[in-house]
């Protein structure tokens, strides 16, 4: 056995499964940012707006209750196609008018149904909070959520 593996040839398995492995590792990490950056990303661009709607989401612990591309709870309904549910992908002022009269109904008092909290947010983030979600919603998530509902 021991002139099958000398210790040169023991190094050379090393440095060249080493190399490989590298390049193997390089070439993988190059797709997947390519990946990434052509298929993964959301199709509108990534705005202050959209950054404070972000915000907004965080501030205010949506997730606590709502999923956003199938992350978070499940108490509330999935989000991250709610403005193509509600027709209002295209069109930023009524994503706005719908998001705004939803949050403003709310809790709507029913008994024995799920209520949403009142949160006070100023006009401004509101149309953030919309702007975020109508991007939300554009990102490629490969038919995520398998319904429409989420």
């Amino acid at each position: 056995m021991s002139e099958l593996l000398t210790k040169s040839r023991a190094r050379n398995v090393f440095y060249g499964g080493s190399i490989f492995f590298v390049v193997v590792f390089v070439a993988l990490t190059a797709q997947s940012h390519r990946h990434i950056v052509e298929q993964s990303t959301a199709g509108m661009p990534l705005t202050e707006e959209v950054a404070l709607g972000k915000h907004v989401w965080e501030r205010h612990s949506c997730i606590n209750c709502h999923t956003l591309h199938g992350e978070g709870a499940y108490f509330a309904p999935e989000l991250g196609n709610v403005m193509t549910r509600w027709g209002a992908q295209d069109d930023p002022e009524l994503a706005y008018e719908i998001l705004d009269g939803w949050m403003q109904a709310q809790p709507s008092g029913i008994e024995g149904r799920r209520q949403m909290p009142r949160f006070e947010i100023t006009e401004e983030e509101m149309r953030a909070l919309a702007e975020f979600l109508r991007w939300a919603d554009q990102t490629d998530t490969q038919n995520w959520p398998p319904n429409d509902a989420g």
